[in-house]
């Protein structure tokens, strides 16, 4: 059972127990992230100053971003092995911090015993059932010739679902994130990034709400929704419902 909040007057007639093999407390959330090399900015999944809780990372050595978006099988023993590691070290639910793991989603979820949201991408079928019935969702993906039906279907995503997207693999700037060159332009990537949300709403105009696949974009979200003035979800706003999710606090105030 998870207790939500330590409380000094809650358990000062109770004895407290650890899980065998956890030397840490206090991260409930975990993430397992790829071996990248650029600015990760506040936004950025990978950026523990984007939460307002602790985040335990661990990074999967040798997952590259070519791997990812290949769907490479040799992955899952070590998104498995990572994610068994920090449900060890005590968190509550396992995140992962790119898209295209929810190629890994079904499998992951079944060999832990925490609740696995391994891609931005599970939030679509929620977003689609707040919208009317005829709306679109649009998604911006990192690389949209990566994306696959076993990756949507993972996240819930079918064919009856009205996705329309668009990918960033062709924009000079963003070829920095995915070539992980070490560098990159803010205001060229920040200009390219909603240039192309921009696009993505001019050539689908049903689209009601965006969903940010990269674990990159959300230090844009902001920049998209200003210009597009629609609903922008993204890795952040699903980490943070997971985390008020297991971590529940009591109300205090009055009536």
């Amino acid at each position: 059972m998870l207790n939500s909040r330590f409380d000094r007057g809650d358990v000062l007639d109770q004895s407290l127990t650890m899980r065998k093999g956890q030397n840490i407390a206090g991260h409930a959330i975990g993430v397992v992230h790829l071996e990248v090399w650029y600015p990760l900015l506040p936004g950025n999944v990978v950026n523990a100053t984007s939460y307002d809780f602790p985040i335990r990372y661990r990074e999967l050595r040798g997952a590259t971003i070519p791997r990812i978006l290949a769907a490479d099988p040799a992955l899952l023993d070590l998104i498995i092995e990572a994610g068994l590691e920090l449900q060890r070290e005590g968190v509550r639910a396992l995140v992962g911090a790119c898209g295209y793991f929810a190629n890994y989603q079904c499998e992951v979820a079944n060999a832990l015993d925490i609740p696995v949201f391994l891609s931005s991408l599970l939030q679509v079928p929620l977003v689609h059932r707040a919208l009317k019935p005829q709306q679109q969702i649009g998604i911006l993906f990192a690389d949209d010739s990566a994306v696959n039906s076993r990756m949507l279907t993972a996240c819930g995503i079918g064919p009856d679902l009205p996705i329309v997207y668009r990918g960033l693999q062709n924009a000079p700037e963003f070829r920095n994130i995915l070539d992980c060159t070490g560098t990159f332009h803010y205001g060229r990537l920040e200009a390219e990034v909603v240039g192309a949300a921009q696009q993505l709403i001019a050539d689908n105009p049903g689209v009601g709400a965006i969903v940010l696949e990269c674990s990159d974009l959300p230090p844009f979200a902001w920049a998209i929704q200003r210009a597009v003035g629609l609903p922008v979800f993204d890795f952040n706003s699903l980490i943070n419902w997971i985390y008020y999710g297991v971590v529940q606090r009591r109300y205090v105030g009055f009536v």
